[in-house]
C-alpha cells in the first residue's frame, strides 16, 4: 500500500508539471532559472539570487595611449516573494480514479487557475518595467509597422538576434493583425494555422503567441500633451521634476522629455527619437520616479542631444516639455516584443516537511513544484495542495517594446 500511494502522489506532482508547461505561453518564452541551492533544504520567501549584469565600456580614439577603465560591474537582484498554491480534496471514491481521469478533474483546471494568476502577474511586472514603445496609441494594430518599429527598438539596444524573440498580443490584437496580413502570405502549414486557429506564426524576427492575460496601461488624468519639465540632466538621475503641478501620472505610464534623445548603447551616436522613460513611483503630482536612470555620459551613457552631442548639465524648463504616451484617463491594452533574456523567472524548491509521509517535489525546464497529501480522518478525505515558490525580474528590460495599439474601455 505504501508504495502505490507514493507512485500516486508522483505522478500527479509529475502530472502537474507537464499541464504547467503546457498553460506557461509567457514564462516559458523567457529565461527561466531553477535556483539548484535550495534543492536539498528548501527556499522560503524572501530568499535572494543576485544576477551579473554584462559590463560596458568607452573606446578610445585617435590616440596609441591607453586609457584604462575601471570595471563598473552591476548586479541585480531576483527575490523569491511570492509562494502561491491550489487546495482541493478527494474522498475515497475520487481516489479509486485513473490519473488520466484525476487530471482531466482535478489537476487541469487546478493547474490552470495557479499558472494564469502566475503568469498574468509576470506579465504587468514586465509590461511596467519596459520604456521602449511602438505603435501608436488610439490606433488599432492592423499590420507589421508597429511589430517593425519594435523589432528596429530592439536591435538598436543591441537585443540578440538569435531566434529567441516572441510577441505576446491578445486575441483581439491578434485577429486584427491576422485579418491585416491575410493579403502578404502563401499557402504553407503555417499559414493554415493562421486561418485555422487565428494565429500568426513567425514573422518580423519574432513568434508570435496570442495571450488573453496581457496587461492594460491605464493612464492618469494627468495632461497627455505636456507638462513643463524642471530638472538638470545628469548621470544617475531618476526623478523627473515638473515644473507645473498637475495630475500625478501613473505607474507603467511611458514619458518622453524635449530635447532628450535616445544614444546607440555603443557608438552613442543618437538614435533619432526621444529616449522613453517608464514611471517606477510617483511621489506627488510634480515628480516621477523613472526607469532607465539618465546617463549623459561614460560607458552606460544613454541619452544625447538631436546631433549626439552630449547633453549639458543645465537645467531643462521648455514649457510642455514632457509628454506622456496615449490621451489621459484612457486605457490601452498592451502588447509586448522581447528577447528571451528581457526577463527573468526564477523558482525554488520548497522545503519537504520531517511529518509529511505523502510529500514530493520536482523540478522542470526551470519550475519547480510541490505536492504535499495528507489525510483528514474525520471526514475520510484526502487533502491536496500544489505550490510554486517564485520570483521575476525584468533585468534588461531595454531587450523589449510594448506594442501600443486601440483604446479600450
Amino acid at each position: 500500500m505504501a508504495n502505490t500511494t507514493l507512485v500516486t502522489i508522483d505522478m500527479v506532482t509529475r502530472e502537474a508539471l507537464r499541464i504547467a508547461h503546457e498553460k506557461c505561453s509567457f514564462i516559458g518564452t523567457v529565461d527561466k532559472q531553477y535556483d539548484e541551492a535550495y534543492a536539498k533544504t528548501g527556499a522560503k520567501i524572501g530568499s535572494v539570487l543576485r544576477v551579473r549584469r554584462p559590463n560596458q565600456y568607452v573606446r578610445t580614439t585617435g590616440s596609441r595611449v591607453m586609457d584604462v577603465q575601471d570595471q563598473v560591474e552591476t548586479t541585480s537582484t531576483i527575490t523569491l516573494a511570492t509562494q502561491d498554491h491550489v487546495d482541493m480534496r478527494f474522498n475515497s471514491a475520487e481516489l479509486a480514479l485513473s490519473i488520466d481521469e484525476i487530471s482531466k478533474r482535478y489537476i487541469e483546471p487546478a493547474m490552470a487557475v495557479l499558472v494564469s494568476g502566475i503568469e498574468s502577474d509576470f506579465i504587468a511586472a514586465s509590461s511596467r518595467a519596459t520604456a521602449n514603445i511602438a505603435g501608436t496609441a488610439g490606433t488599432a494594430i492592423a499590420s507589421l509597422a508597429a511589430v517593425g518599429t519594435a523589432r528596429a527598438r530592439l536591435n538598436q539596444n543591441l537585443a540578440p538576434k538569435d531566434g529567441n524573440r516572441c510577441v505576446q498580443m491578445d486575441s483581439v490584437t491578434m485577429g486584427g493583425m491576422v485579418d491585416g496580413l491575410k493579403g502578404l502570405f502563401q499557402d504553407s502549414t503555417q499559414i493554415k494555422e493562421q486561418y485555422r486557429e487565428g494565429m500568426i506564426g513567425r514573422t518580423g524576427m519574432a513568434d508570435f503567441y496570442e495571450n488573453d492575460r496581457m496587461w492594460t496601461m491605464a493612464n492618469s488624468a494627468g495632461t497627455a500633451t505636456g507638462v513643463s519639465a524642471n530638472f538638470t540632466p545628469s548621470n544617475g538621475l531618476t526623478t523627473l521634476t515638473y515644473g507645473t503641478s498637475t495630475t500625478a501620472f501613473a505607474v507603467g505610464q511611458v514619458l518622453t522629455c524635449l530635447g532628450v534623445f535616445a544614444c546607440h548603447p555603443e557608438t552613442k551616436a543618437s538614435l533619432g527619437y526621444l529616449q522613453p522613460f517608464v514611471v517606477t513611483a510617483v511621489g506627488s503630482a510634480t515628480t516621477s520616479t523613472v526607469s532607465p536612470a539618465i546617463q549623459i555620459s561614460g560607458p552606460r551613457q544613454n541619452v544625447c542631444s538631436a546631433t549626439g552631442a552630449q547633453l549639458p548639465q543645465t537645467a531643462i524648463t521648455t514649457a510642455s516639455a514632457v509628454v506622456a504616451a496615449g490621451a489621459a484617463s484612457t486605457n490601452y491594452m498592451q502588447g509586448l516584443m522581447y528577447h528571451k533574456e528581457a526577463f527573468q523567472f526564477v523558482s525554488a524548491d520548497l522545503p519537504l516537511m520531517d511529518d509529511a509521509a505523502k510529500c514530493v517535489r520536482r523540478s522542470q525546464d526551470g519550475l519547480s513544484l510541490r505536492v504535499w497529501q495528507a489525510s483528514d480522518i474525520r471526514n475520510d478525505e484526502l487533502l491536496m495542495r500544489i505550490d510554486m515558490l517564485y520570483g521575476f525580474a525584468a533585468l534588461r528590460p531595454e531587450w523589449a517594446c510594448r506594442l501600443y495599439g486601440a483604446a479600450t474601455t
